[in-house]
């Protein structure tokens, strides 16, 4: 007799172990990379490390926390999250709230608490955009249906670019297409969409003058090796120094300020360089099977809001995987991009967290068939 488990369950245990021992990996990153800068910059080698270690802990709290949370109950947040999304957008433009760095205004600060809305507003743009197609799935099948997420998405982007911030405005966009793609989107409607970006992004790298040098950077990092293309440069050596088995955990020399945002944006290139090819292959492993699992689960889920919902999250940390490592190894332009869950950053780690736990709480949550005898 078969018979319905309507009751939570354990769900994917190897995706929440996955995810925290690829979480508590980016901590022991962090020390390795920032250890020395921190230690000039504040007097205190381990000033990085205790931040990403709270943001850690927070994470894991929230990701525990949202994992026993019936993802249905979800579904009416998806547009108060998507409006907050974009009201700390814009506040990143007012005086007094918004922080600047390196020439870009992405971070709003009170006190000693800083966040980042953009990573904020990935999460929020995924549960608005699964709770808009599951409620009518038909909406689907027409362009005209799809133009809320769209408008949504364009909005995101639109706030990001403005920081600036080319990068996580190209993931976003990744996201949104995605979305599309994985809600059953007809393949003519999704080339209407995907055709004019395409066409859009020259203009965009066009409109400022720092694009096109880093755009030039990317062509021939050799032609500035002390200006824009130094950074490329620098990561490559990493890359390059540590050989197929690395130079030793703690021991690479290109985070001996050599490398510019080594424990955030290229946090990969001084893992490269401590652990080999060996280790950076054996990382993306990892990370490669966090989104098989997460993408089983979405699969899975006999649901088609979970199904959007799990899909979504774990295609954005896909998406935001693949381009660091594109941008570290040269492959793309380089652009300010985490590697979620490992690269030193509160926000983008304890939301990425919160999102997963999303994910775990959809195969925690999904009905189960037993069979009883």
């Amino acid at each position: 007799m078969r018979k319905r488990d309507n009751a939570a369950g354990k769900g994917d245990v190897l995706f929440l172990a996955a995810v925290l021992l690829l979480a508590a990996y980016g901590v022991v990153c962090v020390y390795s990379a920032s250890c020395y800068n921190a230690q000039v910059q504040y007097g205190d080698g381990a000033f990085f490390f205790r931040k990403q270690l709270v943001g850690f802990v927070l994470g894991a709290a929230a990701m525990v926390g949202l994992s026993f949370l019936p993802y249905e109950k979800l579904r009416r947040a998806g547009l108060p999250a998507l409006v907050v999304s974009l009201v700390l957008l814009a506040l990143v433009f007012v005086p007094g709230l918004g922080k600047s760095n390196y020439g870009a205004t992405r971070w709003i600060g009170v006190g000693p608490i800083t966040i980042q809305p953009s990573e904020l507003a990935k999460l929020g743009f995924v549960l608005f955009a699964a709770g808009y197609f599951a409620k009518d799935p038909a909406r689907m099948r027409t362009l005209r249906g799809c133009l809320p997420v769209l408008g949504a998405g364009l909005g995101v982007c639109v706030l990001i670019m403005l920081e600036p911030n080319m990068s996580v405005t190209m993931c976003v966009g990744a996201i949104m297409i995605g979305m599309l793609f994985l809600g059953g989107i007809s393949k003519k409607a999704l080339a209407c969409i995907c055709i004019p970006v395409l066409l859009a992004l020259p203009v965009l790298i066009a409109m400022e003058p720092y694009r096109l040098q880093r755009l030039s950077a990317f062509m021939d990092p050799w032609a500035s090796p002390k200006e824009e293309g130094y950074q490329l440069i620098q990561s490559l050596y990493g890359l390059a120094n540590g050989n197929l088995f690395g130079v030793g955990l703690f021991r690479s020399r290109q985070k001996f300020r050599f490398l510019p945002f080594a424990e955030s944006d290229f946090i990969l290139s001084v893992i490269a360089e401590d652990t080999g090819f060996f280790g950076v292959l054996a990382l993306f492993a990892l990370i490669g099977f966090i989104v098989w699992r997460g993408m089983r689960i979405a699969a899975r889920c006999g649901n088609f809001y979970g199904y959007l919902l799990a899909g979504g999250i774990t295609l954005a940390f896909a998406v935001q995987c693949a381009l660091n490592a594109l941008v570290v190894s040269g492959c793309i332009p380089p652009t300010g991009l985490p590697l979620p869950l490992v690269s030193a950053g509160n926000t983008s780690l304890i939301v990425t967290m919160a999102g997963m736990g999303i994910v775990y709480g959809v195969s925690r949550h999904t009905r189960r068939n037993r069979f009883i005898q």
